[in-house]
């Protein structure tokens, strides 16, 4: 008997096993009866009509929208041949959040024309810019999760600062942003339902040229496939499918992801075998999430929205089953080569420095006032020196210490989408601070600091080890990275929608802000910057053989998994420092590798330097656009951050390729 059919039985009772779990939570949840005292009759109306009109179709509106998601993300996954392609990867999602919020900040009287349609829009204007910034590379999938990342990240950045700026107006915005699934008519399961209709049918028509994309561009243009009229006519299905549920339902983040993931390990090849069943395990992965939310709930609710038990739930599987994903991707451009070399790279870092301290420079001086912008010299700069000196020092030294932390990841894991933003490194940061402010009762710099730095060491570790038993794949270590970030941006979520006086502390240190970092705080961080920074050149042989491979790695005297664990611990530690202080919302240690290495630096051990240098600047220009564009208003460091760099980055590529390593 051959493998597959050994294998068979296995994920037969895996998924029987899923589908009697869900049904249970469901049977449960519907067979329950809530507490109503009164007349006999009264209460039994009462029940019926919670049972009608807002238990059963919020069952209808989990299956539904289930597998909504599910479609979406098999679509998108196979025309962009890329694993970690979904409606939250490609910013549809933040979008759609980021237009409501507005709209209930600015204009609530919109809200009361159509919500649906604001959250529409909003996800609709994300990927139609992700696609505007991918369009010269013709959709490059590598591009396109870049672009993606990019766009989703400064959407939710520009959420949490509209939320800061006017909380009183929007808080209820973190309830409809951790996904719930509440219901009170049948409205959302017939919406989505008919909308799921019409995209199945929309995408059955399209299996042969789907099936076409699977080859490489070239083999697809000589069959007779239109390849972008088609990538952008599949991508729009799958934003109208996640924009329907988002519009009703919320921010569901991970179904879309999982689904298609899930359909591959159940032994779907084709791509029909895939459309038809990544909807069914969709429907089934959102119905067990909100059956357990169901059969959770106490007397005052939902202790946790479905949303975010999605990802508690949805991640630990996929870890689960992820050595036995197949890659689906073309290989990924390498992070480790040297592309265009320079020929005196000692000369080109100084002057990143050189340009570095100018622009420092300027950021001290330069501003506006009463009369106007002007740069700052004497007394007046000696007054201001105290409010920005500390902030563009906080600034530099975060930046410095992402863009080395980024360096470090994509020399360890080979893969130039690594960073600290895309493998939920940072937001294991985020699980720290949170865990420390719902366990102490205001805890201090000192306590934050250490809950940070524990919440970004265990999740970088995580991922080392997952990259380990997946012997370093890099689709599986991505697809890892956004299954944990996934799990504790799901924490997060849960921890927003309970409110609490915490809320706002949480929210702002993930905006990003520098605008309350005073003279000691600078001083730590310069000070644990230079600390961390100082290693570097005596593990440089480390950083340059490591990603060669562990058997020429053990050829060349490099200790393996002591080298792996230190620079693991290392890279850990840059990040916790640095998102304590601007938030993991700032791209930096993505960015800043892919600018260093477009710009020659990538194959030698000057690469961490020139990331440090990179990211730097990046976000010293990010806290000084932050401060002045909208004075006297403060805007976070980690928009801008994205905000520069994002499209620069997106232009280097396009520029120059993908390929230069």
């Amino acid at each position: 008997m051959s493998l597959p059919h050994l294998r068979r039985p296995r994920r037969l009772s895996l998924w029987l096993g899923l589908a009697g779990a869900a049904l249970v939570l469901v049977l449960a949840a519907l067979l329950r009866r809530p507490e109503i005292t009164g007349d006999p009759e009264t209460v039994r109306r009462l029940q019926e009509a919670l049972l009608w009109h807002s238990l059963l179709p919020r069952v209808a509106t989990a299956l539904v929208a289930g597998a909504a998601l599910g479609l979406a993300g098999a679509l998108l996954q196979r025309v962009l041949r890329n694993p970690i392609a979904d409606p939250s990867t490609l910013g549809i999602a933040s979008g759609a959040q980021l237009a409501l919020t507005l709209a209930l900040a600015f204009a609530p009287g919109l809200l009361a024309v159509s919500r649906e349609a604001i959250a529409f829009a909003g996800g609709a204007g994300a990927v139609a810019l992700v696609v505007a910034l991918s369009w010269r590379r013709g959709l490059d999938p590598v591009t396109v999760v870049i672009a993606g990342m990019t766009v989703a990240l400064m959407a939710a950045a520009a959420s949490a600062a509209v939320i800061l700026a006017r909380g009183e107006y929007v808080l209820s915005v973190f309830i409809w942003g951790a996904g719930s699934l509440h219901q009170q008519n049948w409205h959302a399961a017939v919406t989505i339902g008919s909308r799921l209709l019409l995209g199945a049918a929309a995408s059955a028509l399209l299996l042969r040229p789907l099936a076409v994309l699977a080859l490489d561009d070239a083999g697809a243009r000589s069959l007779g496939v239109a390849l972008l009229a088609m990538r952008v006519l599949v991508i729009a299905i799958a934003v109208w499918l996640a924009a329907s549920v988002f519009a009703e339902v919320g921010v569901i983040g991970f179904v879309g992801l999982a689904a298609p993931a899930f359909a591959r390990l159940a032994g779907a090849r084709t791509p029909g075998q895939i459309l038809w069943r990544a909807p069914l395990i969709g429907a089934l992965l959102l119905s067990l999430a909100d059956g357990l939310v169901l059969a959770s709930a106490g007397s005052r609710g939902d202790l946790i929205p479905t949303g975010a038990m999605v990802g508690l739930l949805g991640g630990p599987l996929l870890l689960w089953l992820l050595p036995k994903v197949t890659p689906t991707t073309p290989p990924a451009p390498a992070a480790t080569g040297a592309g265009r070399g320079l020929a005196r790279p000692g000369r080109a870092l100084l002057l990143l420095a050189g340009a570095g301290l100018v622009l420092a420079a300027v950021a001290l001086t330069l501003g506006p006032g009463p009369e106007g912008w002007s740069f700052a010299t004497g007394s007046l700069l000696a007054d201001l020196w105290p409010f920005r000196a500390p902030r563009v020092a906080a600034a530099a030294g975060a930046g410095a210490l992402l863009g080395a932390a980024g360096a470090l990841m994509q020399r360890l894991t080979g893969n130039p989408l690594a960073g600290p933003e895309v493998l939920g490194v940072s937001a294991g940061a985020g699980v720290g601070i949170a865990a420390a402010l719902l366990l102490f009762d205001m805890p201090g710099t000192g306590t934050l600091m250490a809950a940070s730095a524990l919440g970004s060491l265990a999740a970088l570790l995580f991922i080392l080890l997952v990259g380990a038993w997946t012997s370093f794949g890099p689709e599986r270590m991505l697809l890892a990275g956004v299954a944990l970030g996934a799990m504790c941006l799901a924490v997060l979520a849960a921890v927003f929608a309970a409110g609490g006086w915490n809320t706002f502390l949480l929210l702002s240190w993930m905006a990003g802000s520098t605008d309350r970092v005073g003279a000691p705080e600078a001083a730590l961080l310069a000070g644990m910057t230079l600390l961390l920074l100082a290693p570097l050149p005596w593990l440089g042989r480390w950083i340059g053989i490591l990603p060669l491979g562990a058997p020429v790695s053990r050829a060349l005297g490099v200790p393996v998994a002591a080298s792996r664990l230190s620079l693991s611990l290392l890279a850990a530690l840059m990040t916790a420092v640095a998102t304590f202080f601007v938030g993991p919302l700032s791209l930096t240690g993505l960015l800043a590798p892919h600018l260093a290495r477009l710009l020659g630096f990538g194959g030698g051990r000057l690469f961490p330097f020139a990331s440090a240098l990179l990211g730097a600047g990046l976000l010293v220009l990010a806290d000084f656009l932050g401060r002045t564009l909208a004075y006297p208003y403060q805007i976070p460091v980690g928009f801008f951050a994205a905000l520069v760099g994002g499209p620069y980055l997106i232009w280097l590529l396009q520029r120059k390729g993908t390929g230069h390593g």
